[in-house]
């Protein structure tokens, strides 16, 4: 049995997010340990009586065997937070999706994301504008990332792909579940220059509930989120507030005072939001305006005595924040915000659970 299938069953139990999921893990220590446990057990790990029972009653009649062959058969990706490359910067939110399907590839690349959403029903505006943001920030090497929904997500989408950059989709729904469904040849695309992704479980079909909860993931994996048209209360700007709460920079195209499709990034904009007057702006207020030598960044050496001093506490072997800062005598934040900038440049691995480890031997060449 493939150890990530434990990982399937428990995210199948109502209830069960990724609070809970982590106290499990910190509780009985892998997975599997977990979805064995008896009840006694269960509660103890702090589980409610509630919660026990549906989990128990999903161990006893779902086949994980069966789950995973069909998820391999239908050549879907299963990645949680022991991985790797789950994304760097989605790791970085509160509660990050435990799992995560895939059609495609994530990259580490892919940490230089935007994201651009809005209205479905767009205008010859917002279709202009979209087409021209996408275009030109795929050109300048920054992945496109969005929803494939109809009109600015799929504007968004293809305009990256025709600029030979890299784009996310991100679905309320079953990766093999493509809505709508005019856009099954987009998502094909998709796969093959960037992934398509959800955290919900293949064959999921795509219910409106959905939608809002998935777009924490579009702006969690995202540097910044522009909403292109949008009502007051469309999803673009339940994309736009998932964002402020993470830290993550907004921006709002403006427009007509009196067009219901303005009236959200307007008032985006009244509350703080940058206004999108050119392509520019965006390059300008993240520091992407040398986005080349960002990414050259990662072929770099140690640049200083702090990254240096990191460097030398790690090696292949996963080593906690906490010793880390206990090896190196820096403060948290200091190892923290060093440990970030390293893992951009690949000198470093975030492997689950703040553990890290050396991507490669460098310390000798610096010294040298």
């Amino acid at each position: 049995m493939n150890p990530k299938s434990y990982w399937i069953g428990i995210n199948l139990v109502k209830g069960i997010g990724a609070v809970r999921l982590r106290g499990l893990l910190d509780f009985f220590g892998d997975a599997q340990t977990a979805w064995e446990a008896t009840p006694e057990d269960l509660r103890l790990a702090g589980l409610s009586p509630a919660i026990v029972k549906r989990f128990i009653h999903t161990r006893e009649n779902v086949d994980l065997q069966k789950i995973w062959d069909n998820i391999a058969e239908k050549n879907i990706r299963v990645m949680n937070w022991e991985d790797a490359d789950y994304p760097a910067r989605l790791r970085e939110i509160a509660q990050p999706p435990p799992i995560l399907y895939l059609k495609g590839e994530i990259l580490e690349e892919d940490a230089w994301a935007v994201a651009i959403v809005g209205s479905r029903r767009v205008t010859a505006y917002g279709r202009q504008v979209t087409e021209e943001i996408a275009t030109f920030l795929a050109q300048k090497g920054i992945v496109i990332v969005s929803g494939l929904a109809r009109g600015v997500d799929g504007i968004a989408h293809q305009a990256a792909l025709k600029a030979g950059g890299r784009t996310l989709a991100v679905l309320g729904s079953g990766v093999n579940r493509i809505y709508p469904p005019e856009h099954r040849n987009l998502a094909a695309s998709l796969s093959k220059s960037g992934a398509v992704l959800s955290d919900y479980a293949p064959d999921t079909p795509p219910e409106g509930s959905n939608f809002p909860k998935r777009n924490r993931i579009i702006s969690g994996l995202s540097i910044a989120t522009i909403v292109i048209e949008a009502g007051r209360t469309s999803g673009a700007l339940i994309t736009a507030n998932f964002a402020l709460e993470q830290g993550r920079e907004v921006f709002a195209l403006p427009g007509n005072i009196y067009a219901t499709q303005s009236k959200g990034p307007n008032k985006l904009i009244q509350n703080g939001a940058h206004p999108l007057l050119e392509p520019r702006d965006i390059l300008e207020v993240l520091d992407l305006t040398r986005i080349t030598q960002h990414k050259s960044a990662q072929q770099t050496l140690p640049t200083d005595a702090t990254e240096l001093q990191v460097l030398g506490s790690l090696s292949h072997e996963p080593s906690h924040v906490d010793e880390i800062r206990a090896n190196t005598g820096l403060a948290v934040e200091k190892v923290s915000s060093t440990l970030v900038m390293m893992e951009l440049k690949g000198m470093v691995r975030h492997v689950g659970n703040m553990n890290y480890v050396s991507v490669r031997e460098t310390q000798a060449e610096y010294e040298a």
